[in-house]
């Protein structure tokens, strides 16, 4: 999946020039988290958070503070350098980005100009639709020899069953290269026939209702 299938495209953005005042308004109304900030030509030169905008303004446990330091410029405040990522780019990719960075949100830049807006909330719900937990299914999950051909040899079991799966994920198991984990989101309620198939099979099977490997 590429970063252009999920990313916001209608972005609020302000210029550096803009004041404290007005990001805070514009977060407000829109209720948003985050304000890229652009300079004439739509480039990304900056990016603003609700948390620098309610540090950067007075507390309302002084009552005699200047409320003028909401009219400092926002160019003041905001975070520079900006990562940035293409619309091409992959959104696995852009998740380990967001992990590495702990972001919240990521601009989405075409040469150098700003296109799109990627946010934390954007990458869980489309985790949600690449493991297909949003449609009724049934997961197993299946203990295999790290070797080449593998995962065809175990989704011919289901094949057989004419079970449509809705993903397959893959991870290590535990700390042995040996081995890794088959995660397959198929569309049945009923899987233990296919466990049963997979267990006459050879195959080691962690089911979510047991917690156990079936031998």
């Amino acid at each position: 999946m590429l970063v252009e299938e999920i990313m916001k495209t209608e972005v609020i953005t302000l210029p550096p020039e803009a004041s404290i005042q007005q990001a805070l308004k514009l977060l407000t109304e829109n209720k948003i988290r985050h304000i890229p900030i652009v300079d004439n030509e739509n480039k990304v030169i900056g990016i603003v958070s609700d948390r620098d905008v309610r540090d950067a303004s007075p507390s309302i446990f002084h009552q005699d503070t200047d409320s003028g330091e909401l009219q400092n410029k926002i160019a003041t405040i905001m975070s520079q350098p900006v990562i940035t990522v293409h619309p091409l780019d992959f959104v696995e990719e852009t998740a380990a980005i967001f992990y590495e960075h702990e972001f919240a949100c990521v601009p989405v830049v075409r040469n150098n100009v700003l296109v799109g807006l990627v946010t934390e909330k954007d990458m869980l719900y489309t985790l949600i639709q690449l493991t297909g937990t949003n449609v009724q299914s049934s997961q197993i999950e299946v203990k295999v020899p790290h070797r080449a051909g593998i995962l065809p040899e175990v989704a011919g079991i289901f094949g057989k069953r004419k079970v449509n799966i809705s993903s397959v994920l893959v991870y290590p198991y535990k700390n042995d290269p040996n081995y890794k984990i088959l995660v397959f989101r198929i569309q049945t309620m009923n899987p233990l026939p296919i466990i049963e198939d997979l267990k006459a099979a050879d195959y080691k099977v962690l089911t979510p209702d047991t917690g156990e490997l079936f031998l």
